[in-house]
């Protein structure tokens, strides 16, 4: 009976580089490049197209890219940005495509990077002041192999600090500042690598999940993005907040294309990637639990996608996902903070930082330290026997998922990834939903939980506007190993719900 009520809420009413260039044509932008918005416009598969076609130079690429993001500074999204760097790095794409040797499937690609992910070229501060020198002595391994296939280090996009929050709003370096509306946030904690693509500074970025640091921002800032199932893609030289469970490197871009390219080009997966007919595809959809709550923005733009689909073709299945699996918010949480002091001690030794976790913690911004105080620390660190009931929680909700979706037959659950609209800075602890206070990490990570814990393919798409003029997306999760089927169905659930209009700034 209540899934009949949902139902009638939400639906009453009104070789790499070979299969890069084997999409197709469809996804390719074909319009001549002729001024600087032509060339910031272009999703990463065509201005590689146009760079290898000799139709654009990589230099004047970086140019107009670096243009934009020099105009756009207020928005904070790049803690270091070295023009120079780029500029060089473009210029040898350029020499290197003249002596006609073979080219990568990034060819040219200037790649705004998280700063978090280790980079030697360029400080990685992780957001927080006693690494904002830290020099690492080699690149994260997922950036090496992007390079390896052509890709340019844009710069290092600004964080929530330590990746510990979702809202970008970084007491060191400052907030940074959603391009739809400067006085909101973009997410986070992966908030300036979404608010560069937004922004049109670049098509596509690499950012970080643990619990909806890639998910979060993609919604807030109008992008696709996707949390790939748990360990396609090297996480070694990213600062962890979890024990190898959680944190995984992923990308956000303007198009679900240019997921598959990055994807192509991190996993070796040469594969065709066409879009799946949603003429009766079965997607999952579990009311109770994923849509109660919502603010009427996201309860509005929820239930017209879910109408979007369905006259698509889409057969949704309204079923309530298992019991065990409502604990997963607290589950993900608590493993998280259990790991976090030993997990980060870790990598600061193994990554020679020079400094030990408490004398950064020491010298972290009052809200985060205060946060690692009142729950990952002792002795407010929960205890060794909730840890690991909660470990054993963690093993029976990706069972019972994996059982739902075998008993549901469907191929991807959706839902709002977030409850509310993209608030204000500076709202970084309560918002009011329906004139009640809600604590802020229960909007950002009840519904992200799932795709955490149970190690699943996650896949965001723009699905709408706030009264206010701000994104709104929706999240698609799929049995972890089925990336590219997800990301197959995405090109058909991309052009379902169709575009959302670009920032005006």
């Amino acid at each position: 009976m209540r899934q009949d009520i949902y139902r009638r809420r939400f639906l009453g009413h009104s070789s790499i580089a070979a299969a890069a260039a084997a999409l197709p044509s469809r996804l390719l932008e074909a319009a001549p490049v002729r001024t600087d918005s032509d060339l910031q416009s272009l999703s990463a598969v065509a201005a590689i197209t146009a760079m290898r076609n000799g139709e654009i130079k990589a230099e004047d690429y970086a140019q107009s890219l670096l243009g934009r993001a020099q105009a756009l500074a207020a928005l904070n999204a790049f803690r270091v940005l070295d023009r120079e760097m780029v500029l060089e790095a473009a210029r040898g794409a350029d020499k290197y495509r003249a002596k006609g040797r073979p080219l990568g499937a990034l060819h040219g690609l200037p790649i705004p990077v998280k700063d978090s992910v280790n980079t030697k070229a360029l400080p990685t501060s992780n957001g927080t002041r006693a690494l904002e020198r830290f020099m690492a002595p080699e690149d994260a391994e997922v950036l090496q192999r992007l390079f390896a296939q052509g890709a340019i280090l844009m710069g290092k996009t600004n964080l929530h600090e330590l990746s510990y929050g979702w809202t970008s709003n970084n007491e060191i370096f400052g907030p940074v500042r959603n391009p739809y509306s400067l006085a909101h946030i973009p997410g986070g904690s992966s908030g300036g690598s979404g608010a560069a693509v937004a922004a049109r500074m670049a098509p596509l970025a690499v950012a970080e999940d643990t619990l909806g640091s890639i998910r979060v921002p993609a919604s807030m800032c109008g992008l696709a993005g996707l949390r790939p199932s748990y360990g396609r893609y090297p996480d070694e030289g990213i600062l962890p907040i979890s024990d190898n469970k959680f944190d995984q490197v992923g990308p956000v871009a303007r198009s679900v294309a240019d997921l598959v390219l990055f994807d192509s080009a991190i996993t070796g997966d040469v594969s065709p990637v066409d879009a799946t007919s949603l003429k009766g595809m079965r997607i999952g959809v579990s009311p109770e639990y994923f849509l109660s709550g919502l603010d009427p923005d996201m309860e509005r733009v929820t239930s017209e996608a879910l109408r979007r689909l369905s006259a698509a073709g889409a057969t949704l299945v309204w079923a309530e996902i298992p019991d065990v699996a409502r604990s997963m918010m607290a589950v993900v949480i608590t493993i998280n903070v259990y790991e976090t002091q030993s997990a980060m001690a870790s990598f600061l030794k193994a990554y020679q930082a020079g400094i030990t976790f408490e004398e950064m913690v020491h010298e972290a911004g009052e809200g985060t330290r205060g946060v690692l105080n009142a729950f990952a620390l002792p002795p407010n660190k929960p205890s060794r026997e909730l840890y690991e009931s909660m470990l054993r929680q963690r093993q029976e909700i990706k069972a019972a998922i994996g059982g739902y979706f075998a008993a549901q037959q469907i191929t991807a659950l959706a839902f709002p990834p977030v409850m509310i609209a993209p608030p204000k800075i500076g709202e970084d602890i309560e918002v009011t939903i329906r004139g009640e206070k809600v604590p802020l990490y229960v909007t950002m990570a009840r519904n992200t939980a799932l795709g955490s814990c149970a190690s699943m393919a996650s896949l965001i798409l723009p699905a709408g506007m706030s009264a206010q003029g701000l994104p709104i997306g929706m999240e698609f999760s799929a049995p972890s190993g089925n990336d590219r089927e997800l990301l197959a169905l995405g090109l058909s659930l991309e052009k379902a719900l169709g575009p959302i209009p670009a920032p005006n700034i």
